[in-house]
């Protein structure tokens, strides 16, 4: 069952959601167009629709954040907005590196125009999240942006381990925990503390929302791992098990192949010889990830990292409210589907 989202995600993109659509209107009617085609804003001939939007993830933990340290949502305007740019920008390129035809139920934005056209959308985006910073400089918003920084560039160095790891059977797990934590973990520490930094808050309460924020990103990786096997398409907007039709060195399979056993070596074997040919050998890798124990493995996994991050919450010096709503987020993120 579905746990319900929590209010703060709509709270956070009903304050973003106005500062995107101005950094929008300084971009070309082209690349325009393209990101608010990504975002769900208008169809492929540019006609309005209703928004679909996000999760909203990263701007909530950046407003989260702001008020953690006793500043009120509307401060953390600008990094809510960075990071969910950020965010899309990395979106726009995977889709394009991963070959990944669907995203929100609808042709992804390289599929749609091209993939110039998308990869000129993510270089935009990423120039938008600079800019919506800098805007009114100050102290605290310079140490913002040099924090988003670092964290995209742990966030591409990560992506560039994750598509060495691509069709290898031989990923040792400490290897694929490092990538995610720099792939996912590292924008996601980010978000959860950009918001207190550019209201210049505390540095234990930063260095504690930090904590929290990478671990719950390695939680999201196992949990999109997860789905990215046993999702079901009406909620993921992809094919069933549509990371192992890519060969994805996810954790699922990490684990699996690291594994001891019959299943793990007609596993390795068989990915082996490439991506499963059909729909039948699709189902029975599916059943050899689960008697290697990946599944129950992946699920362990998201959980160890969701109490780590509860742990890392559990003596900040950061506002009651926010710390429960931090919690529950995190509950969340885990929950969604599995």
């Amino acid at each position: 069952m579905t746990a319900p989202a929590p209010k703060s995600l709509a709270r956070a993109r009903e304050l973003v959601t106005p500062v995107l659509a101005a950094a929008a209107e300084s971009l070309s009617p082209e690349l325009r167009h393209f990101v608010g085609y990504h975002w769900g804003w208008v169809d492929a001939r540019g006609e309005p629709l209703r928004a679909a939007a996000g999760k909203a993830l990263r701007p909530t933990l950046a407003m989260l954040s702001a008020e953690a340290v006793g500043a009120a949502a509307d401060h953390a305007r600008a990094a809510a907005a960075a990071v969910e740019l950020i965010h899309d920008f990395t979106l726009l390129h995977d889709d394009v590196m991963d070959g990944d035809r669907e995203r929100r139920h609808r042709p992804t934005t390289w599929v749609t125009f091209g993939v110039g056209q998308a990869i000129c959308a993510g270089d935009a985006l990423v120039l938008l999240a600079q800019r919506v910073l800098i805007e009114d400089p100050s102290e605290t918003r310079l140490a913002a942006l040099a924090a988003l920084g670092e964290a995209a560039a742990e966030v591409i160095a990560g992506q560039v381990l994750d598509l060495s790891f691509e069709g290898r059977l031989d990923v040792p797990l400490d290897a694929y925990l490092a990538m995610a934590a720099r792939k996912t973990g590292a924008l996601l520490a980010c978000s959860a503390s950009i918001g207190a930094i550019l209201v210049g808050g505390d540095a234990a309460a930063v260095g504690a929302l930090r904590e929290f924020g990478a671990a719950l990103g390695l939680a999201f990786q196992a949990v999109d791992d997860w789905l990215g096997i046993w999702g079901r398409t009406e909620r993921t907007g992809k094919p069933v098990a549509s990371d192992l039709r890519q060969r994805k060195a996810s954790l699922p399979v990490v684990f699996a192949l690291g594994a001891e056993g019959a299943a793990a070596r007609e596993l390795r074997a068989r990915l082996a010889e490439g991506p499963p040919a059909d729909e039948a050998a699709l189902a029975e890798a599916v059943g050899l990830l689960e008697a290697c124990g990946a599944e129950a493995r992946t699920r362990a996994e998201a959980q160890r990292q969701i109490e780590a991050a509860r742990a890392a919450l559990a003596s900040a010096p950061i506002a009651r409210a926010a710390r429960a709503e931090l919690l529950e987020l995190a509950s969340f993120v885990v929950e969604r589907e599995l």
